[in-house]
C-alpha cells in the first residue's frame, strides 16, 4: 500500500513538472512575441529623436519631438534601410547648410529637420519677382546646386509653393493658390528638365495663403509667409 502511494505521488509530481516547464514555455513564447510585436515602433521612435540636435540646423523653438500619431501604420520596415536614408537625410542638411553660408544666404535661406525630413525654405525675393513664376537667373543656379546635391539620394521630393495673404490684383494666376502651385511647378520643372532629377521622385504643391510661418500682420511677416518649400520627405512621413 505504502509502495502504491508513493508511486502515486511521484506520478503526480512529475505531471506538476511538466506543467510547470509547459506554463513556462508559454510565458516565454508570448514575452518574445510581445517583443517583437513593439520592436518597429522602438526603433522609430529613436530614429526621430536621434534628428534632435545631430545638426545645427534647427530653428530656435523648434522641436523634433514625436506626436503619439507619427509612429501609427509604419510596421515592418527594413532597420538597415532606414538607417541609411537617415543618415542620407542628415547628410543632405549639412550640404544645403554649408551652400547657404558660401552663398551669404542665411537670411533668406533656411534648413530644418522634423519627423517630414528636410525642410529648404526659399523666400520669394531669391527665386522671383513680385507676383510672378519666372525663377530668376540667381535663383536657377542657386536651385541647381540644391538639385546637384538633392539628386544623389533617393527619397521623393515635395515642392511647395506658399504666399502672403494678400489677395492677388489682375494677372494670369487668379488668385494666391494660382501663384503658389505655379511657383512650385516651375521648381518642380527646373529639377527634373535642368537638374535631371528624376521627375517620379518630384511632387509640386500649392498651398496659398493657408500655411503662413507666422501671421500675415507686417511687411516683414509676410515677406516671410512668400517662400517655396523644398522638402525632402523621410521614410515617417510617407
Amino acid at each position: 500500500m505504502a509502495r502504491r502511494k508513493r508511486q502515486e505521488e511521484t506520478i503526480s509530481q512529475g505531471w506538476l513538472t511538466t506543467y510547470g516547464d509547459m506554463v513556462t514555455l508559454l510565458l516565454t513564447f508570448f514575452v518574445f512575441l510581445f517583443a517583437f510585436s513593439t520592436l518597429d515602433v522602438q526603433k522609430f521612435q529613436k530614429l526621430i529623436l536621434s534628428f534632435q540636435g545631430a545638426i545645427g540646423v534647427l530653428p530656435g523653438g523648434k522641436t523634433t519631438q514625436p506626436d503619439d500619431q507619427i509612429f501609427q501604420a509604419h510596421v515592418g520596415v527594413d532597420a538597415g534601410e532606414v538607417r541609411k536614408q537617415t543618415q542620407d537625410i542628415l547628410d543632405v542638411a549639412r550640404r544645403v547648410q554649408t551652400l547657404v553660408r558660401e552663398e551669404g544666404l542665411e537670411g533668406e535661406v533656411t534648413v530644418r529637420v522634423d519627423q517630414r525630413g528636410v525642410t529648404i525654405s526659399m523666400t520669394e525675393q531669391v527665386l522671383y519677382a513680385s507676383g510672378s513664376a519666372e525663377i530668376r537667373p540667381e535663383g536657377k543656379r542657386l536651385l541647381a546646386k540644391i538639385g546637384m546635391i538633392l539628386k544623389d539620394v533617393q527619397p521623393p521630393i515635395a515642392v511647395e509653393g506658399h504666399t502672403d495673404s494678400v489677395p492677388l490684383r489682375g494677372g494670369v494666376f487668379g488668385d494666391n493658390w494660382g501663384l503658389s502651385a505655379a511657383r512650385a511647378a516651375a521648381v518642380v520643372s527646373y529639377f527634373g528638365e535642368n537638374v535631371g532629377i528624376d521627375p517620379k521622385r518630384l511632387q509640386a504643391v500649392g498651398f496659398g495663403q493657408y500655411r503662413p510661418l507666422v501671421p500675415n500682420d507686417t511687411d516683414e511677416h509676410r515677406a516671410l509667409n512668400r517662400r517655396v518649400d523644398v522638402v525632402l520627405l523621410s521614410q515617417f512621413s510617407q
